[in-house]
């Protein structure tokens, strides 16, 4: 049987005058972006938009691919393949699933350490130019 990697998906969401983190409520722990896995029959685009309805019950306006992250290290639980999307957040931001709390943070400055890569992923954003979708 041949390993594989698992495909993943994240957001960075513009909502306010930051961008959305929630805090992992399951290992392994930390803020990251939303985001999760992919289900079988299920397209990225379709993955994103479920796991951050159910993590902050925002919808997702002005969806865009931003990347896609590989590094076989990247999570420790597994190797995961992550499909990032930018978008903009429409509704109220809440907890809710996988995430404990909710943060609207400044991209520039998170006040947090982020769990994965996603420190990576934020600061490729910032250079990108990306951090003014809304």
């Amino acid at each position: 049987m041949h390993k594989h990697p698992v495909p993943a998906v994240d957001a960075i969401i513009a909502i306010e005058d930051g961008i959305v983190l929630i805090e992992r409520r399951f290992p392994p722990y930390g803020w990251a972006l939303p985001g999760g896995f992919v289900e079988w029959g299920e397209t990225v685009e379709a993955a994103v938009r479920r796991e951050v309805r159910e993590e902050t019950g925002l919808e997702l306006d002005q969806l865009k691919l931003f990347g896609v992250y590989s590094d076989p290290d990247r999570d420790p639980r597994r190797h995961t393949i992550s499909v990032v999307f930018t978008a903009v957040g429409i509704g109220i931001p809440r907890a809710g699933d996988d995430a404990g709390e909710i943060a609207i943070v400044s991209p520039r400055a998170p006040g947090r350490t982020l769990a994965f890569d996603h420190n990576q992923i934020l600061a490729d954003y910032l250079e990108s130019g990306n951090d003014e979708i809304r």
